[in-house]
């Protein structure tokens, strides 16, 4: 693939002077997850970002620096501070302030469980479940909407996942490793050209315009690894490609439907069931932005709005101004973003069916104001996206480090696994480090399936 991963990993090649390489690409660019298109009315129309949004965790001097924020500001990238403490909180009887939540589970009760986290790191102990990590903190969101839209707020935004499906180990480690390595500072991306802008400038350092070594437009339907000293790779139209290694960059949810009846992509012969109950133990997460323009702004300059639904934990709780200061003024656009088990249903529901609760949680949100029909509307549905089956990965509860190194490790071709070619794979998901994160593409290109 020519995502981030896919990209860097031919730069390094290339820049070791091996040449002999061919990129496969399902779409026609360059960039993968980090996708966009053209939003908005047609006399008010835009760039916005389908999938990665943010450089997430950018540079504290003289520490390291996030290698997306080099590139970043390599490329000129237009971005903004994300400023969550620019936020107001609302409930179904319209603004009430209960940032006080906010405070308690991002103080006390995180420094708690980071520091149990630790605890299991360094002495070798059983990993826990971050909900029972804030339960030894004193944390109790029970049946209270406005503790539960907080702690959505603070963990599923990030990982996609409720903190009963989420590693406290690995979740803390992850957070860590990015946010308190590089820096705490999150800044969104709304540059007109693209956030792929900066994987575009990568592969121009090594593909020429029209390079035959991208192939764009290009499915992969098989990818064979039975011949005892090479791999073919099989696309949609025929072609057959072989080669002595091939780093595969599916992401987890394609490796994850490789098993399914209607599976888009068949791997020949089926992983060892090794390979295969590591890829079926980690989680594939969906994060959905949706997007509403209208035809002017009614929610104010406050870059984030917490919505607590007094029923169901994560139906609709955060939305964001695109047209808050330093972003892109005049859009009039604001965006809810929802994740996992509410992304899967609102994939499954017409845009009409998702715009009308959409447009409920607004009038609840905002009683004061008659919600006018937005002018534009859209959403991805990455769930259903048969390239990506989802949006990144997240580290469930138990599951041990062993278990991610059999899930990056590579294959050895021929029918017995002890062939010469060999079978590589890369992406957010094979960073033990940086999983779930743009910058976990960069850093994890692959391991040596001899080390295991």
């Amino acid at each position: 693939g020519a995502g981030t991963a896919g990209i860097i990993a031919a730069q390094t090649l290339a820049n070791q002077s091996i040449t002999d390489f061919i990129i496969l690409e399902y779409n026609n660019y360059i960039g993968g997850r980090v996708q966009h298109t053209t939003f908005g009315s047609p006399d008010n129309q835009f760039v916005i970002e389908l999938g990665a949004n943010w450089v997430q965790g950018l540079v504290s001097p003289p520490g390291p620096e996030n290698p997306i924020w080099t590139l970043a500001q390599l490329y000129g990238l237009n971005s903004t501070y994300s400023d969550y403490d620019s936020i107001l909180t609302y409930d179904q009887t319209g603004y009430t302030d209960y940032s006080d939540l906010i405070d308690q589970l991002d103080g006390d009760v995180w420094d708690a469980a980071s520091a149990d986290a630790g605890t299991i790191l360094t002495q070798g102990l059983i990993d826990h479940s971050v909900r029972a990590a804030f339960s030894m903190a004193g944390w109790f969101p029970d049946r209270d909407p406005h503790k539960q839209a907080v702690e959505w707020w603070e963990w599923d935004w990030e990982t996609a996942f409720t903190p009963e499906e989420s590693s406290e180990l690995y979740g803390f480690a992850g957070y860590n490793l990015t946010f308190n390595q590089f820096s705490d500072e999150n800044n969104f991306v709304w540059d007109q050209q693209g956030f792929n802008t900066l994987i575009e400038g990568e592969a121009s350092t090594f593909l020429q315009p029209n390079d035959t070594h991208l192939r764009l437009n290009t499915t992969v339907t098989i990818v064979d690894s039975s011949p005892p000293s090479m791999i073919q790779v099989t696309t949609e139209d025929g072609s057959c490609f072989a080669a002595k290694h091939v780093i595969c960059t599916f992401s987890l949810g394609v490796l994850q439907h490789a098993l399914a009846e209607d599976a888009p992509v068949t791997f020949t012969p089926e992983f060892p069931a090794w390979k295969k109950a590591a890829i079926y133990n980690f989680d594939m997460g969906t994060y959905t932005k949706l997007f509403l323009q209208f035809p002017e702004s009614f929610w104010g300059d406050t870059q984030f709005y917490l919505y607590a639904d007094p029923t169901k934990r994560g139906y609709y709780p955060v939305w964001q101004a695109l047209d808050a200061p330093g972003f892109l003024e005049g859009s009039n656009t604001i965006f809810a973003t929802v994740v996992e088990h509410e992304s899967e249903r609102v994939e499954r529901q017409s845009d009409a069916e998702t715009l009308a609760e959409l447009i409920a949680v607004l009038q609840a949100m905002f009683p004061n104001v008659t919600i006018p029909e937005p002018t534009a509307f859209l959403y991805p549905r990455w769930g259903q996206t048969e390239w990506s089956f989802g949006s990144y990965s997240n580290w469930p509860t138990g599951v041990s480090l062993l278990e991610h190194q059999n899930l990056r490790a590579g294959l050895r071709s021929g029918p017995d696994g002890k062939g010469q070619g060999r079978l590589w794979f890369a992406g957010e998901h094979t960073s033990a480090e940086y999983f779930g994160f743009m910058h976990g593409e960069q850093t994890a290109l692959w391991t040596d399936w001899d080390r295991k």
